[in-house]
């Protein structure tokens, strides 16, 4: 059996999120925008994921719009809601849809600020006052990393953006679920989620609004989704994404301290080899991910020979899993390249256990050792 240790990329469905969907897929397949009974029970289905999803992050239900899932609810957030003067500040470890969408947008003539991060991936306050001193009209930081784990201090940054004119957006795909979402609190106008980092289903998620802000939308044609987000509603997905949501907020600490002592089993074993590299081993980081690596073995052959083990694990951002080089996570940490082509997440979930972070462990150790090998085959 497989050893999953790569989470951030994806969960598998739980079996409870699967049983709510399956009634409409098979039975309730009335489009939510009609007004006969199975067009009801559609919309009621929808609103009721609404409000589950409202509940995780502590929003009002009016204020979620569904979308195909991350990526698009974050080029929502960017290209929606940037107006002129034209100037958007984003931190330099974004998930990819931020960066592209703002590389997008200063092709069109808006100005892109980048917001620094030092050598634990972390934001400072010298960083952050360069950005704004800018004035940006939107800022977007990432609550979570999705390969360091890294969790940065959003409530902070956003009470200094918003004190300065700006609105707030945050990518929180990869918090939400393993650590405590408060939209309220954070202080931002903007937030986005992601089913499938929760054990719901892929291509759905969505854009946590503050309703006040003026949101232009990119999908036109059927008015759905409030005027926000047109296109009929993927009912079976939503209502996935709504049992999930339900789910991970009521299950929310159990699953959290189940991964915290995995990941402690995990790092307590790295500690002892030691040409093993940690990444941010040092700062607050999301409860199940590990980044690391081994100099001299070539993360994207450590990933295989992990995989000839029947462990899945990944060398960074699976949206960036097709492009060969270093993870630009770590080189805006100032990590060298060399080294930072030798990374490999680990991103635990709550159905793995000791022997799946023993099993990883001890490929490590012999890829470790066949390589001190072959050193010694060359000296001779």
């Amino acid at each position: 059996m497989t050893a999953y240790l790569d989470h951030n990329a994806s969960t598998p469905i739980d079996g409870r999120v699967l049983d709510e969907m399956l009634p409409y897929l098979r039975f309730h397949y009335g489009n939510p925008s009609s007004v006969y009974r199975q067009g009801r029970i559609a919309r009621q289905a929808i609103e009721t994921a609404r409000q589950q999803v409202a509940l995780l992050v502590n929003a009002h239900p009016s204020q979620v719009v569904f979308t195909s899932g991350g990526t698009e609810a974050n080029n929502l957030a960017l290209k929606g809601s940037v107006v002129a003067p034209k100037c958007v500040a984003v931190s330099a470890v974004e998930h990819a849809s931020v960066l592209a969408s703002a590389q997008q947008l200063a092709i069109e003539a808006c100005q892109l600020v980048r917001i620094e991060v030092d050598e634990d991936g972390l934001i400072t306050e010298a960083a952050m006052s360069r950005a704004l001193a800018s004035g940006p009209k939107l800022v977007s930081i990432m609550l979570a990393n999705n390969e360091t784990g890294v969790i940065q201090d959003v409530a902070r940054w956003a009470d200094m953006a918003v004190s300065a004119g700006a609105l707030v957006h945050t990518d929180a795909v990869q918090a939400v679920g393993k650590v405590e979402v408060d939209f309220s609190a954070l202080g931002v106008q903007l937030l986005s989620l992601s089913s499938h980092k929760l054990y719901g289903p892929k291509g759905v998620g969505a854009l946590v609004l503050d309703k006040r802000v003026e949101l232009a939308a990119q999908m036109v044609g059927g008015g759905q989704e409030q005027g926000y987000r047109s296109g009929t509603e993927n009912v079976a997905a939503i209502v996935g994404f709504g049992k999930a949501a339900e789910l991970a907020r009521l299950e929310l600490q159990p699953r959290r301290l189940h991964t915290i002592n995995l990941r402690q089993r995990l790092l307590q074993q790295l500690s002892q080899i030691e040409t093993v590299a940690v990444f941010a081993g040092q700062v607050e980081c999301l409860p199940n991910t590990v980044f690391l690596a081994v100099p001299g073995i070539d993360g994207e052959a450590l990933l295989m020979e992990m995989d000839r083990a029947d462990i899945a694990v990944s060398s960074g951002s699976a949206c960036d899993s097709q492009k060969s080089g270093a993870s630009q996570t770590l080189l805006a940490m100032g990590v060298d390249e060399s080294l930072a082509r030798c990374a490999v997440r680990v991103s635990i979930g709550k159905d793995n256990t000791d022997q799946d972070v023993d099993a990883f462990v001890s490929v490590v150790k012999q890829q470790i050792k066949a390589l001190q090998e072959n050193a010694m085959l060359a000296w001779a």
